[in-house]
């Protein structure tokens, strides 16, 4: 195993000698008081000595009453403890606070003993996204129960990026900018993921000092849990990234404005420092230095330059300057630094990332000395369009899910294909395995599938879908079993795609998807995903949080499939001028979005409420409140600015939010056209787009939280009987 691998076996072994066995066994002993408090005195810890050549591994057994797991690190323990709550109790634990871990009456004895063992020595999980489209309101307990997920599926390598403004604002200050310079330059609270990459400056900033601070508190209870239970952390690191007014300061310093992202004005355009300019190393050991002194290190840093922005110079020259230089300064800062970078450049811009550009980039690097995430393995697999990335260490990832969107996305046969292609073919630099997800998302089955994957399970793909069918509802049946076996051969065939939703969530249109930023389309036939749902709605006598998810979920993407057959209707009756036919699908369009409505409030994941009032619990006045909920609105309807290109990107399918906004765009749009045929004239596209670019605009600064749906006492009757409204209209199509 190379040089990225090999530091991590260290750490690891370092961790048995370092750390006492009874620190690491009383980090288990704390994670079971707190998921599974009532049975946390049935369990038995222990840590082993390494015999297996470097891998981690966990073994799983009972002895007297007692569930015995032991292995080779906090970590492995920690893994071992999820596979006996998923494959003897039935249960699964969820990476949001809010869902119950539900578990049988009686502990299930473990009958044989059973060892597993790692096949990828780095299992990676986050994406800079992942902070701003799922975490910006999160407190330390929606953090604590994401990092208990973490250790429960193996993973050691998270990306910790929380509160790096706070090591920013001192690094600034003692440089010589002003409080106002400083916070001005930073963004609004869910959109510092794209501030942190260099993409946008000043959007909905300036950033409050409050959250500043607060950040820098969380971030120190988040690593040090994350170092607990076998983790190292990836911190970041400078880039090149600057603030405009930096200049005032130094004004012979070679600072370049980047190119323009996302369709922002020019006001709100990144800065870029040369690498070779005298200042960066300077600024790179400032900040390794403050953000040690503040947060700890474990050598490993994230510095992306580069993601989605040009970088000053395609010459081969310069590119391999700039990379030479970033990393120079991280290994004057920190001999044992290692450089962890995103290659979704190399993939979104490969027209631009030429062969030749690639390997100028990377082997500047030293070898071993940068890992590379290939970041959309399941679509697209850079690393066999880059000779493996020159030879340098890589860790196949999973993205999954773009924007927080709401879509059965998932292509997980394949998945299974590439990732043992991967482990065959991928070649000695071949690291480890990961998952990008820009949020947490609806299929967090693909993410269980996927870093399972990293173990030597020994299941088959029917194996592991049977028993994921068990544990969703807590128990062996047919029905649940066939459900899941028409998901997992007719549904989950594709990945995830940018913008991806139900045509409910798009701005209307009588053709298409309104805007590139929502893709309603589906690969299967909707009267098969139907049937997977009717067959989970026959598992008599269930009302599991997971249970109730899945036909939540499957029934809002049934409909939402549906709405779009009805949309269809709408237009044909709109070509022929046909009122009464219009007046009638315009109707059932607008009862589908309320029906939807309705049953998505019948689960926490999709509640509106939850987004917005967790983000007015940061401010601290009405004033505060209101900034904090209007990001929050911002960011998953418009995205930014007025009617720029990507509206509607961060869609998704919240009870709450279709009442307050799809369906009142939808209203609208049906209204205009009955009302443009009662008149007998052409709708006018440009009128309503201009009307439905004020709405949005109005919305996202509403202070309002009165969208919340009446509570459904009993979810599980209420969607059965929705189903049987809708059997006919979906299966006679």
């Amino acid at each position: 195993m190379r040089y990225i691998a090999n530091i991590l076996y260290t750490f690891l072994a370092l961790s048995l000698f370092s750390c006492s066995p009874e620190k690491d066994v009383q980090a288990m002993r704390e994670m079971a008081e707190r998921l599974i408090p009532a049975y946390a005195d049935n369990f038995r810890f222990q840590i082993l000595s390494d015999t297996t050549g470097g891998a981690d591994f966990f073994e799983i057994s009972s002895k007297r009453n007692k569930i015995i797991i032991r292995g080779n690190s906090t970590n492995s323990l920690a893994t071992g403890l999820n596979h006996y709550l998923k494959y003897y109790c039935h249960t699964t634990v969820s990476w949001y606070l809010d869902d119950p871990i539900e578990m049988p009456e009686k502990l299930p004895v473990v009958k044989n003993p059973i060892r597993i063992t790692a096949r990828a020595p780095i299992r990676f999980f986050l994406n800079y996204c992942t902070f701003g489209y799922t975490m910006p309101w999160w407190k330390w307990k929606d953090w604590e129960r994401l990092i208990d997920w973490m250790a429960l599926n193996g993973i050691n390598m998270p990306l910790a990026i929380t509160g790096q403004e706070a090591v920013w604002y001192n690094v600034w200050t003692k440089m010589g900018l002003s409080d106002q310079e400083i916070r001005s330059y930073f963004t609004g609270p869910p959109y510092l993921p794209w501030h942190r990459m260099s993409n946008l400056d000043s959007w909905q900033g300036p950033l409050p000092k409050e959250w500043i601070d607060g950040q820098a508190a969380l971030q120190k209870q988040i690593v040090e849990r994350e170092r607990e239970l076998g983790m190292k952390p990836i911190l970041p690191a400078f880039a090149g990234h600057v603030p405009a007014a930096l200049k005032r300061i130094h004004p012979n310093a070679r600072i370049s404005q980047m190119s323009s992202w996302g369709d922002f004005d020019d006001q709100y355009r990144s800065h870029f420092l040369s690498p070779d300019d005298p200042l960066f190393p300077i600024i790179q050991k400032e900040f390794l230095d403050e953000q040690t002194r503040l947060f700890g290190t474990d050598h490993l840093y994230g510095a992306d330059p580069f993601n989605e922005v040009e970088p000053p110079s395609w010459k081969e020259d310069s590119l391999a300057m700039i990379s030479d230089k970033i990393f120079n300064t991280l290994e004057s800062a920190d001999p044992e630094a290692t450089w962890v970078q995103m290659t979704w450049l190399f993939y979104m811009d490969r027209h631009k990332w030429t062969d030749s550009r690639i390997e100028a980039f990377l082997t500047a690097v030293p070898k071993d000395r940068i890992l590379l995430l290939d970041y959309y393995g399941e679509h697209t697999e850079v690393w066999k369009q880059t000779s493996a990335y020159h030879g340098q260490p890589f860790i196949w990832c999973y993205l999954g899910n773009f924007g927080g969107n709401t879509m059965l996305a998932g292509n997980m046969q394949e998945v299974g294909k590439r990732i043992e292609n991967v482990y065959h073919a991928g070649g000695e630099n071949f690291s480890g395995l990961g998952s990008t997800l820009e949020a947490l998302d609806v299929n967090p089955y693909m993410y269980e599938y996927l870093f399972e994957k990293a173990w030597d399970h020994g299941l088959t793909d029917a194996q592991w879908i049977t028993a994921l069918a068990d544990r969703r509802i807590g128990k062996s049946d047919p029905h649940a079993e066939e459900a899941w076996q028409i998901l997992y051969e007719k549904i989950y065939q594709s990945p995830a795609t940018l913008g991806q939703a139900t045509l409910t969530n798009a701005r209307p249109s009588l053709s298409g998807h309104g805007n590139w930023t929502t893709n309603p389309a589906y690969q299967y036939d909707n009267k098969e995903l139907f049937a997977a749902w009717e067959k989970l709605l026959s598992v008599p006598d269930c009302k599991r949080n997971t249970y109730i998810f899945d036909i939540v979920n499957i029934g809002r993407q049934v409909l939402g499939n549906h709405f779009m057959d009805i949309r269809g209707q709408f237009a044909e009756a709109y070509a022929k001028r046909d009122l009464p036919k219009l007046q009638e699908k315009g109707n059932e369009m607008l009862a589908i979005l309320e029906d939807m409505d309705k049953m998505l409030s019948c689960h926490t994941t999709f509640s509106l409420d939850k987004w917005i009032i967790s983000a007015e619990n940061f401010g601290e006045d009405e004033e505060s409140k209101r900034y904090y909920a209007e990001n929050a609105r911002n960011l998953i309807s418009t995205w930014g600015d007025r009617d720029r290109s990507l509206n509607d990107y961060a869609n998704r399918s919240l009870s709450g939010f279709i009442s307050s906004y799809y369906a009142k765009r939808w209203k609208m749009f049906i209204e205009d056209i009955i009302e443009a045929v009662s008149q007998q004239r052409k709708f006018d596209e440009e009128r309503f787009h201009a009307k439905v670019t004020d709405f949005e605009y109005a919305w996202c600064k509403t202070y309002d939280n009165s969208a919340t749906v009446e509570k459904i006492d009993d979810p599980v009757l209420y969607i059965r009987d929705l189903m049987k409204k809708y059997k006919n209209a979906i299966t006679n199509h």
